[in-house]
Parts: C-alpha cells; structure tokens; sequence
C-alpha cells in the first residue's frame, strides 16, 4: 500500500476515533478534540509518542489559562492589550514559520482564542482551556493508534520530516501576514465575544493559511477552502439528519476524511494544495460542531449556521483582500529600492 493511501486512511480512522471518543464521553467542546486530531495527523512524519503528548497537553492547557492574564489588560488598557497581543502574535507566527512547528496554533489560541472567552465569561476559559489540553492527549492517543494500524515503511518518516528551511526574511513577511488577518477579528471579537468565538478559531486557521500564499492563489485558497468546507459541513448535516446518532456522525466523519484526505494526499490529484482540503476539513469541524450544540438545546441550527457561513466568508475575503495589499505594497517598495538604486 502506497504512503499516501496510508495517511488517508489514518486521517479517516483517527478522526473516527476522536468522534467517537470525544461526543461519547460528552468532552466539553468535542468539536475542539476533532479540529486537534486532524491538525496532527496533517503533520508529515511519525505520529507523537504518548507520553510526550500528555506533558505537551498538560503544558498546553497551562498555557491556555495563562491566557486568561490578558483579560484584565484587555479590560482596562484595551489599546496597550491589543498592540502586546499583536507583538505576540507576531513573534509566535515568525517562529512557526521558520521551524513549521504545527503546534503553533495552540499558541496562537492562547492569545486569541482564550483571552476572548475570559471577556465573555471567566469560568469559560478554565473549560475550554481543559478541552484543548484534553483534544491534544486525545489527538495524540487517536493518532498513535492509526498510525499503529497503517504505520509507514522505515525510512519514509525521515523525507517526511525535514521541512524546506526558511529564511528570516520570507518567515517575517509570512507572520506579518498572519498578524494582520488574525488581529482585526480579534478586536471585533472582544465586542461581542459569544458570536464571534466560532470565527476566531477560523481565524486562526486563515491567519497560518495566509502567511504561506500568494495574491495570485490567495482567493481560491482562503475563500475557496471557507466555502468547501461549508459545503461539506450541509452534506454531512443533511445525511446526519436522516438518522441523527453517534455512530452516523462517526460514518459520516470518516466519509468526509476519506474524500478530502484522498485529495490532500494526493491520491488523488487536484488543482488545490494539500493545504486547501485540510482547511476545508477543519472547516467543516467548525461549522458542524456549533450546530450539534443548537441542535440540542433546541436552537434553529440553520439560521444560525448560515450567520456563521456568511461571518467566515467575509473574514475569508479580507484576509484575501489584505494578502493582496500587503503583495502590492511589498512589489511597490522593491520597486522603488530598484530604481534608486539604478
């Protein structure tokens, strides 16, 4: 069997396990644990031993609620909390860029995600501060046991692991980016944290996705991606409701893995990066995993997932629109520097 057949089936496999894992013991925010699952089996290379992943988890969730420090900044002092969360965030993207670590993220939901949260309610940064850290333990355990049943042939994982070095330069242009995308809708979040939690982590994922793309491919990748994963979000929904019980979500999880890891490994070959059907994967979590919670309390899910499609579509074409600034005014200064010196 071909490497990359493996890794679809471990991505499909994995996150069947975390469904199940995750909505069966009712975890505080189970989509988080999905989200987390398919952000480490996206990671070339062998998967994290356990052990290791239950400290990292345990330091990430320490982390997480070290986030809460920033409330009260944030509160008080909203511009001083604003720029040192953008100083952060600059520095944490400058040094995922240059070492393509993809616990980055996590970082990244620190300074975001969580000081957010702590501004709506302060108990709710201890829950889901203890869901992330969960998720990790969780994503690790998950993704230890599916490369266990499709493990790699010796000597794959070493091509695997060793990423194209980045210079200073490219990564401090890549975390400019990213800063840039991220900060905006961070403001607009600390407004009116409850609706627009859902389109931070969006964020956040768009924020990494634009820090490694071009204005000439930006559109079909950040909107593009927003908009797949939407539709694949409707048609996992609409099976779901045909006969609306965990094992059905676990089938329809894996179906949706299978068809987007297939082309993001390239088992079948498509005009779009791998980085555009994981995105579009990661999507689809963060849509459905709100309209499983209105579901159940007895919300109308599709207004309110429509408010949110609508939110990550117009977060998805300002971080095209800025991309494609950003591009200009950078072409604009080589040129100048070009013709003095000429």
């Amino acid at each position: 069997m071909d490497r990359a057949d493996k890794a679809v089936l471990r991505l499909a496999i994995g996150l069947g396990l975390s469904v199940l894992i995750a909505y069966g013991l009712a975890l505080p925010v189970p989509f988080v644990v999905c989200v987390l699952t398919v952000l480490l089996l996206s990671k070339p290379g062998p998967p994290i031993p356990f052990l290791k992943g239950a400290v990292m988890g345990f330091v990430i969730a320490a982390l997480l609620v070290a986030g809460v420090l920033m409330v009260p900044l944030l509160e008080s002092y909203a511009v001083t909390g604003v720029m040192l969360t953008g100083a952060l965030l600059y520095a944490v993207f400058f040094a995922g860029a240059r070492s393509a670590n993809p616990l980055t993220i996590f970082l990244v939901i620190a300074l975001t995600f969580i000081p957010v949260a702590g501004v709506a309610d302060q108990a709710l940064t201890t829950v889901l501060s203890v869901a992330v850290g969960v998720g990790l333990g969780t994503g690790v355990f998950v993704t230890g046991a599916s490369h266990a049943f499709f493990p790699d042939a010796p000597g794959s994982a070493k091509i695997a692991t060793s990423p194209a070095a980045v210079s200073p330069e490219a990564a401090s242009w890549s975390a400019l980016q990213a800063t840039l995308v991220v900060i905006p809708v961070f403001v607009l979040a600390l407004t009116n944290p409850a609706f627009y939690l859902p389109a931070i982590m969006k964020t956040v994922m768009l924020g990494q996705q634009a820090g490694s793309t071009s204005a000439r491919s930006a559109g079909r990748e950040l909107v593009g991606s927003t908009l797949m994963g939407a539709w694949m979000a409707t048609l996992v929904w609409f099976g779901l409701s045909l006969r609306p019980n965990l094992w059905m979500l676990m089938l329809w999880m894996v179906a949706a893995a299978l068809w987007a890891g297939a082309k993001s490994f390239g088992v079948k070959p498509t005009s779009f990066p791998p980085s555009f059907w994981s995105n579009a994967l990661v999507t689809m979590l963060i849509l459905l995993g709100p309209a499983i919670e209105d579901a159940a309390v007895g919300k109308d899910v599709y207004s309110a997932s429509a408010t949110r499609v609508a939110l990550f579509v117009g977060v998805s074409l300002y971080a095209w629109a800025t991309v494609w600034v950003l591009e200009r005014w950078r072409d604009s200064r080589s040129g100048a520097l070009v013709f003095r010196r000429t």
